[in-house]
């Protein structure tokens, strides 16, 4: 006689559970991603920016269908994931996508995901020494990537030379810069930090706010409005609508010759943006359009600033990034080193001083008085007396 065996419920069997979150997009992921869901993806190389996206949706893992670190160069996203605590797992391979529904619920033991009591793919699990390894492998392979680097500054000066010596392509924003300083704020690892460390410097200098992609819904919540918003057009990462509707201008970042049909997202939504004909990345054209409008000062918040961070770009950004750093120049100053050179605190030492000055100036200003002549008057012979006795004391005292 048989009896039916109940099946164990999925909160039972060990390991990390949660519902499936599937696309081959990473961006597509991004956007639908709850606290406690599982991203399973496909993204060679994943960036500390994708990473801190999936930390910052709350997801408990991440399947990875391609290598988190291929060696190529030292992505900075798999580190970034171990260290919050994410369960990482890659060269899940792309059988994955076949066998996993959306929404269904995964379990992820040991590297190997299941669904339910099935196995569906075998998989690698990125522990902290894993990811050690695989760093310091991928960074003696640092040589070729730097001269494939040159290769690719080369060819993006040559398409974009017009924009970069000349400014030529930038759009003209309803926002005026000229004269003024800029802030541009990108959605990155340690933005926060960095906003807060010029909150006097914004709160007193008043500068143009410009947001990069989802760095405008970042500002709002930090209680900024955003004055120009940069996108770009064929992304899932845009802002949300109402945020986009309290910017003055909207920029999209579209290919040369794009058809209309490339800013229709927005328009649908009652937007009317700025076309803005580049290869450039988001971040870096929204840097070079505030050059361009002859910004007096620009201050990036969230950018990439170490070598292990530039290095951690996409591959098409990095001429970019190199070159836009180098035509902005001593214009482009980084949050982080902005409270070392500005803090706008008054300290006592400077109340101490205005007051001191301010009791001179009125001193000066009775003392020519006629009732400041008479209290002179009156106040000179006893100085004089005191002075007198107080040298002939001295004079006792000495031998």
């Amino acid at each position: 006689m048989k009896f039916a065996v109940r099946p164990r419920p999925a909160s039972a069997l060990p390991g990390v559970h949660g519902p499936a979150r599937i696309h081959r997009r990473t961006a597509s992921v991004l956007g639908r991603l709850r606290a406690g869901d599982v991203a399973v993806l496909d993204h060679v190389d994943m960036d500390r920016d994708t990473a801190q996206s999936l930390i910052d949706a709350g997801v408990v893992a991440v399947v990875n269908a391609s290598p988190m670190i291929s060696g190529r160069y030292p992505n900075l996203g798999p580190e970034r994931l171990v260290e919050a605590g994410v369960v990482v797992v890659d060269s899940a391979g792309p059988e994955i996508f076949d066998r996993l529904k959306d929404g269904s619920d995964v379990r992820i033991d040991g590297g190997v995901v299941h669904s339910g009591d099935a196995l569906v793919a075998p998989a690698r699990e990125l522990t902290p020494d894993v990811v050690r390894t695989e760093m310091a492998r991928a960074r003696s392979g640092l040589a070729a990537q730097l001269e494939s680097f040159t290769h690719n500054s080369t060819e993006f000066l040559r398409r974009e030379q017009d924009l970069l010596l000349h400014g030529h392509g930038v759009p003209r924003t309803a926002t005026e810069m000229a004269g003024r300083p800029v802030v541009v704020v990108v959605r990155s690892h340690g933005w926060e930090d960095e906003l807060r460390g010029i909150k006097p410097f914004v709160r007193e200098q008043k500068p143009v706010l410009i947001a990069v992609d989802r760095g405008a819904d970042a500002l709002v919540s930090a209680g900024h409005k955003p004055d120009v918003v940069v996108v770009t057009g064929d992304t899932d990462d845009l802002p949300s609508a109402a945020v986009l509707r309290k910017a003055r201008d909207v920029v999209v970042l579209v290919e040369r010759g794009a058809p209309r049909a490339a800013t229709e997202r927005l328009e649908r939504l009652g937007i009317r943006p700025l076309r803005f004909e580049t290869t450039a990345t988001t971040e870096d054209a929204a840097l070079l359009l505030a050059s361009a409008r002859e910004a007096a000062l620009i201050v990036g918040v969230g950018m990439h600033a170490t070598l292990d961070e530039f290095l951690d770009r996409r591959r098409a950004g990095l001429a970019s990034t190199f070159l836009t750093r180098l035509k902005l120049g001593p214009d482009l100053v980084d949050a982080a080193a902005l409270p070392r050179l500005y803090d706008g605190a008054v300290r006592p030492r400077h109340l101490l001083g205005a007051v001191l000055a301010g009791v001179l100036a009125v001193g000066a200003a009775i003392s020519v008085t006629p009732v400041g002549q008479q209290w002179v008057d009156d106040v000179s012979p006893s100085v004089s007396r005191t002075t007198t006795d107080l040298f002939d004391d001295v004079r006792g005292l000495l031998p």
